[in-house]
């Protein structure tokens, strides 16, 4: 479409992950098994903790908005991943690429905040015991699980509306499997400074003020774990945050790397989002079920349950 004497993009062209028709099945079988046990995984632990009673607490609570989001987050990339591996025309409308790029940047900063409510409140159970139920009150949850979800989609909102304000006049590929914020910003021809600031401080006061909040928590936890004698204790804790501490690791660790450097087209940072958008959700309800005693013994009374009869 041309204005004036510039013609605007209407649409894009994914590189995707590979040309070769050999590599693209075998990539398109893979995925789709991921993708179908992320959705079984994440589905099963909303289920188990909405349908037992012993789960009806904050962490749990936390856990099975995350269990959500990591579903929606894998169906934001993936079926659009597998229908271009089956596709000789790997294209995209300018309005399907925007919408995707706001639902990343909002699935992302949801799941940034929800991982460091979900460290307060670990850091509120084992520090402060005592005031535990008063303080993680239902009212408390639902606010702070609530303002995860508005940040997310504010800042989602913010980045994106920014970035459409720029021209797009050519090239059109985009050097990715999906629409990501990096990789289009580079193939705006206006000068992509206001997009370039907002996404920066948007990591440094969301990706780096959460993940400090985050450091705190576990820092103070730790000292709080060596305090204690009971074996059983340190076994408790360290169970339970040892796999919270491994998801925002993994999580982090891409994310904030994928965003905060110069975006270049290379096929480590197709990895890193790889990492972050399918990986992730889909190692989030297997690292908190294996290494979870209470949604084990939850999940073995959901399956062992005889279904009641009524006429």
């Amino acid at each position: 479409m041309e204005v004036g004497n510039t013609t605007r993009v209407t649409v894009f062209v994914l590189q995707g992950l590979s040309n070769n028709p050999q590599i693209q099945v075998v990539l398109f079988v893979t995925f789709l098994v991921i993708y179908l046990l992320t959705l079984t995984g994440n589905l099963l632990m909303l289920l188990v903790i909405r349908t037992d009673s012993h789960l009806h607490t904050p962490m749990y609570f936390f856990l099975s908005h995350l269990s959500f989001l990591d579903a929606f987050y894998a169906s934001i990339m993936v079926p659009k991943l597998l229908k271009n591996l089956l596709s000789n025309w790997k294209t995209i409308s300018f309005f399907e690429c925007f919408t995707q790029i706001s639902l990343v940047i909002f699935s992302g900063a949801t799941e940034a905040c929800l991982l460091s409510v979900m460290a307060y409140d670990r850091f509120q159970a084992v520090c402060h015991p005592l005031l535990y139920v008063v303080t993680m009150n239902k009212k408390v949850c639902a606010g702070l699980a609530g303002a995860s979800w508005a940040i997310g989609m504010g800042t989602g909102l913010l980045n994106t509306i920014l970035l459409a304000q720029q021209d797009f006049c050519g090239p059109n590929l985009i050097r990715s499997f999906a629409c990501e914020l990096p990789p289009v910003l580079l193939l705006a021809c206006s000068d992509p400074y206001i997009s370039i600031a907002s996404i920066l401080t948007t990591m440094v006061v969301l990706g780096l003020g959460s993940l400090v909040l985050l450091v705190g928590s576990y820092t103070c936890i730790i000292l709080t774990a060596l305090g204690i004698n009971s074996a059983t204790g340190w076994n408790k804790i360290f169970s339970t945050c040892s796999s919270h501490f491994l998801v925002v690791t993994t999580f982090y660790g891409s994310g904030i790397f994928r965003y905060m450097t110069p975006p270049s087209g290379s096929a480590l940072e197709q990895v890193l989002s790889l990492q972050y958008s399918v990986v992730t959700p889909l190692l989030n309800p297997l690292i908190y079920s294996l290494k979870n005693q209470e949604v084990k013994a939850a999940l073995r009374r959901m399956l062992t349950r005889k279904p009641r009869l009524t006429f």
